[in-house]
């Protein structure tokens, strides 16, 4: 157990199960509250970043225990993994919160999304990389 409460990977356990609070947060309120306001286009993207960043919470917490076991300390894969999901999902979240608040600026976010989906690619590549090493 004290290998486990010192394990450097800790960190990426705790935004993992961060990732899954907050999306259960953001999902249950778009659900209920903002399903009589937003319109069905802006429901769909926020249940797709709803849905990133759920999957990459419980994704977190596996490669946690995946690279625990296996003894890897690489946090590269993690460091991608946390700010694509922020930068991914975030950046929706901006985009649905700018445009139904008629904010100038919403365009900004726009470009945002697809940079945290390629850090969410490049990690996953990573991972792959981690694993593939072995021995």
């Amino acid at each position: 157990m004290e290998k486990l409460l010192n394990n450097p990977l800790k960190k990426w356990a705790i935004w993992g199960a961060a990732f899954m609070a907050v999306g259960v947060i953001i999902g249950a309120f778009g659900a209920h509250a903002l399903k009589t306001i937003l319109p069905e286009a802006r429901l769909q993207s926020l249940e797709t970043a709803v849905r990133y960043q759920m999957f990459h919470g419980v994704a977190l917490l596996a490669c946690v225990a995946v690279f625990s076991s296996f003894g890897i300390a690489a946090r590269w894969p993690f460091r991608l993994m946390a700010w694509g999901v922020v930068l991914f999902s975030g950046s929706i979240y901006m985009l649905i919160l700018w445009h139904e608040a008629k904010w100038q600026g919403a365009a900004l976010w726009g470009p945002v999304t697809p940079i945290g989906g390629t850090l969410i690619i490049a990690s996953w590549f990573m991972v792959i990389r981690e694993l593939i090493k072995i021995r």
